[in-house]
């Protein structure tokens, strides 16, 4: 099946600076949301995606396989993250998320830390596909807050896991997707989702029938509703363009 990949960030409208990293290649995607300052966060949202660069183009045997060489390169560069604000004072407390897509055959696999999300759109139906790393997002799991309370709280930023501030920090790799002809696969840090909501992320997707002006809807979106943070996509179309 052919594969479409598109992507894009800006720094929005409140940042002095992009933390975010993202990249787009041809069998692995990642988006990685920096934190620890304007300093730290870049050096270590671009720390997460070196080694996930590196699988690029590698073929995986099945997505069992994808799964553990994403997983790897994850806990590399959580290693490289920590060793790197151990030696520079500056960087110190530095860490991000990442959200890591490979596709192995017909199916795509997810390596994911943090709140930065994947989505599935299938039809006009909009699934996440990843669990949010968050205080918030762990009431809403155990019952104790709505969605719809969770999105408006006041402490949904706050990560309960990140790359770069536990040694052993747990990576999620999720049950691999079945891709169909039509699908669409979106990574994207919580610049978008802050701002935009679900309903109006899957709109704008179905509407664009060129992979990059989805994208720069996307971020448009984002902006207009006043771009409290810094934003990044990476699309994928499966059967399109």
């Amino acid at each position: 099946m052919r594969l479409s990949s598109f992507a894009g960030s800006d720094v929005g409208r409140m940042r002095s600076g992009n933390e975010d990293s993202y990249f787009c290649g041809q069998t692995v995607f990642a988006v990685a949301d920096g934190l620890g300052g304007h300093q730290g966060g870049e050096v270590a949202s671009a720390a997460a995606v070196e080694p996930l660069a590196g699988l690029d183009g590698r073929s995986f045997g099945d997505a069992g396989e994808a799964a553990e060489a994403l997983a790897a390169a994850i806990r590399e560069a959580n290693e490289a993250i920590i060793d790197r604000a151990a030696g520079d004072p500056s960087l110190y407390g530095m860490g991000t998320t990442v959200t890591s897509a490979a596709v192995a055959g017909g199916q795509l696999q997810l390596a994911h830390v943090g709140d930065s999300r994947a989505y599935l759109l299938r039809g006009q139906a909009l699934e996440q596909l990843t669990t949010d790393h968050t205080v918030v997002g762990e009431l809403v799991r155990r019952g104790r807050l709505t969605p719809e309370q969770a999105a408006i709280h006041p402490e949904r930023s706050i990560l309960t896991r990140a790359v770069g501030l536990d040694p052993r920090v747990p990576v999620d790799t999720p049950d691999p997707v079945e891709l169909r002809d039509g699908d669409q696969v979106l990574l994207c840090s919580d610049g978008l989702t802050e701002a935009v909501d679900e309903d109006q992320i899957a709109e704008l997707l179905s509407a664009a029938d060129d992979g990059d002006a989805a994208c720069r809807s996307l971020i448009d979106a984002a902006n207009a509703a006043g771009g409290p943070d810094n934003i990044t996509v990476a699309l994928l179309r499966a059967g399109g363009s």
